[in-house]
């Protein structure tokens, strides 16, 4: 059937519609995939409402070192959940991770976003020791902002994962703030590096390639039967930091006494598994159920053990 002139003129400013809607989503899609675009449009499609404000700590002199606090107002003590960002041991700001807060706050946790020293004043085992401070910090301060000091989370993205690992497994990071791994009540790990030597990127290389027993680095070498409950999420899609990662620290901890199954979600890469704990990006929602699912059985745990303090006289 031919189209008369009319229809015509009606099909292709149908059809280029549609190109430029496509075109759009694609470059709208491209941009999302930035922190900081992602910390936005969370914030626009569930503004924070539930009557928490963010506030500062400072951890130390280096800007870097800093601790966004987003407390709880109700009389109820709630877990502390400890988030430390990712951006290859030499970028990335606390203070665009919001979304992280707006996502869990309401789930009911006092949400702590922690930095650390980057690029060269940052290199191992620099980081580390900013890390156990935010949560050395965390456990002594969670009173103060609504928290419960006895239950302590940790979760971190990439580079971020990799300080929460380190943190919770090898004992003197947390030992030199007068913390031991058992008052760390669960740790989640996203697309964590856990065992990446030889070091074969300039990252890996700018922050670990000067230190000169590499097997110290490396959270695999330190997997223990009594180390923190942990859940590993990685995607199959992630070639930043291969799902080998996360099966091997899970292997190692198993064979330690520690038993632990990674995650790998079908389809998923490495941005989008920490995307995927923003609105309006979680669509299906199986990665924040998951996240969510461990940090409250974790919690509940930790409250459950939590020592009985004796009545006052």
């Amino acid at each position: 059937m031919r189209l008369g002139p009319r229809k015509i003129g009606c099909v292709l400013p149908a059809a280029l519609l549609a190109v430029i809607a496509l075109l759009l989503l694609g470059g709208f899609y491209l941009w999302a995939r930035q922190t900081q675009s992602v910390a936005t449009l969370d914030r626009i499609d569930g503004w924070f409402t539930h009557g928490r404000h963010r506030l500062r700590a400072s951890l130390g002199p280096d800007p870097t070192q800093q601790l966004y606090i987003y407390p709880n107002r109700g009389a109820e003590p709630l877990p502390v959940l400890v988030f430390v960002h990712g951006g290859s041991w030499n970028s990335g700001d606390p203070a665009d991770y919001g979304f992280i807060a707006r996502n869990f706050a309401p789930q009911g946790y006092v949400v702590v976003l922690a930095g650390y020293r980057l690029g060269p004043k940052g290199r191992f085992p620099a980081m580390l020791e900013d890390t156990a401070a935010a949560v050395a910090w965390a456990h002594r301060n969670a009173a103060r902002y609504g928290g419960d000091p006895d239950r302590i989370l940790l979760m971190g993205h990439s580079a971020g994962a990799y300080n929460a690992a380190m943190v919770a497994l090898d004992p003197q990071w947390l030992g030199r703030q007068g913390m031991t791994s058992d008052m760390i009540a669960g740790v989640v790990g996203l697309a964590g590096p856990y065992d990446f030597y030889p070091f074969t990127t300039d990252a890996a290389r700018q922050a670990f390639g000067h230190w000169p027993r590499p097997a110290e680095t490396q959270p695999v070498n330190f997997a223990l039967a009594k180390a923190p409950p942990m859940l590993l999420l990685t995607g199959s899609d992630d070639t930043s930091v291969r799902p080998r990662n996360s099966e091997k620290l899970a292997s190692a901890l198993t064979a330690a006494g520690a038993p632990t199954r990674p995650i790998v979600l079908d389809g998923i890469g490495h941005a989008g598994i920490l995307i995927r704990l923003a609105k309006p990006f979680d669509l299906s929602g199986e990665t924040k159920r998951r996240v969510l699912a461990f940090l409250a059985e974790r919690a509940e745990s930790a409250k459950a053990s939590a020592p009985v303090q004796p009545p006052e006289r």
